[in-house]
């Protein structure tokens, strides 16, 4: 009886949590997965003004997120692309940003903006499928060249980083105001005030609280910002940290009411792979407690014109060997040296990249008493 029970109680957990997500089969059977029992995830996040289904959002809804109609801007690209790696031994997690601007060769494509990969592939898709006839049109068509997107985004992030892809998740514009509202608003520190009409962003210096409209301006904002969208790529890697906090400060993870109240509010803006069980990765909760997840992102080598678009440069041989060095977990398998901090920060030191986090999540931006990373 208390097997079944059990066998029940987890049936009714995985239901209340996984249920109503989209799911994708665009992961495929090509991508190469992780065979150590670690976790990578990735994280794409749609700049688009439509839904999951391609209807344009509600009129109502772009207002509160300062983004503009369908029609003006944002496309398909993604504009997130964060890699999340989550140790077997429970170690601390790693999320790798790449930034969007990134020029790479993108499989049957040829050389764009990484962030362009998902747009190109759809396009492209949907044209073959009319150009051949008597196939899905409308919604379904929408649907086909969704899942060409997706399965484009994942070929290009994993040929450019080398690196196993088990999961991952796409969050559509309307994601991160949902997220902020469901979470009751989510902490954030800057370094110094900033105003920007494109975005919307009107922020004091400070640890600050933000509310969905104010999320959102939060992570698009690039224009004004000294670095301008490396700021913004770190701004969303203190959004998700602050989600993170609020979940694991909130008991969130561990209460499955709250739990499955969460997932319900943002459901219809997440699609996820077929296989993503969110339970399993619940269960690794201790890599993931706030505070203890590094966050980096991939080295560039310059700046540069292409096709009459401003483009980063980088060198997938650096970025790789990065990738190695970021993804080393703690303690290594058998027969294996394992890397400690001191150790990992020389291997950094040696790549020639930019100084990991110390051990209580400090970086060179600064943190606040509480730990939260000021950023631009």
């Amino acid at each position: 009886m208390s097997v079944l029970l059990v066998s029940l109680t987890g049936a009714w957990l995985r239901a209340a949590v996984l249920g109503g997500f989209q799911r994708s089969a665009a992961l495929g059977g090509t991508i190469p997965k992780s065979h150590d029992g670690s976790v990578n995830i990735l994280l794409m996040g749609l700049d688009s003004r439509r839904d999951n289904q391609g209807h344009d959002l509600p009129a109502a809804m772009l207002d509160k997120l300062h983004a503009g109609s369908s029609s003006d801007v944002g496309g398909y690209n993604t504009n997130t692309l964060i890699l999340l790696h989550v140790p077997a031994d429970g170690s601390p997690a790693t999320a790798v940003s790449v930034p969007r601007d990134d020029w790479v060769a993108i499989p049957n494509l040829g050389w764009h903006k990484i962030k362009e990969a998902y747009g190109r592939a759809k396009a492209a898709a949907e044209s073959a499928l009319v150009k051949a006839g008597n196939g899905p049109t409308g919604d379904a068509l929408e649907a086909a060249g969704r899942e060409a997107g997706r399965a484009s985004a994942i070929a290009a992030v994993q040929g450019l980083l080398n690196v196993p892809i088990d999961h991952f998740a796409e969050v559509n514009l309307a994601g991160f105001y949902d997220v902020a509202v469901a979470l009751g608003g989510v902490t954030v520190c800057l370094n110094k005030a900033v105003q920007d009409d494109y975005s919307g962003a009107d922020f004091p210096a400070g640890v600050q609280t933000l509310d969905g409209s104010k999320a959102l301006a939060f992570v698009r904002q690039r224009h004004g910002l000294p670095g301008g969208d490396l700021d913004r790529t770190r701004r969303q890697q203190a959004f998700l940290a602050a989600v993170q906090r609020k979940l694991s400060d909130d008991g969130v993870l561990s209460d499955v009411g709250r739990l499955s109240g969460l997932v319900g509010a943002v459901k219809r803006d997440v699609v996820v792979d077929d296989g993503f069980d969110v339970l399993s990765l619940i269960s690794k909760a201790g890599s993931l407690k706030a505070g203890r997840i590094q966050f980096h992102t991939l080295p560039i080598e310059g700046f540069a014109t292409r096709d009459g678009e401003d483009v980063n440069l980088v060198d997938p041989a650096k970025v790789q060997a990065a990738m190695k060095v970021y993804f080393s977990d703690a303690k290594a398998g058998p027969g294996q040296a394992g890397q400690t901090g001191q150790t990992r920060q020389a291997s950094v030191a040696r790549a020639g990249l930019a100084a990991l986090p110390q051990a209580d999540g400090t970086t060179s931006d600064g943190t606040t008493e509480d730990g939260i990373a000021c950023v631009n």
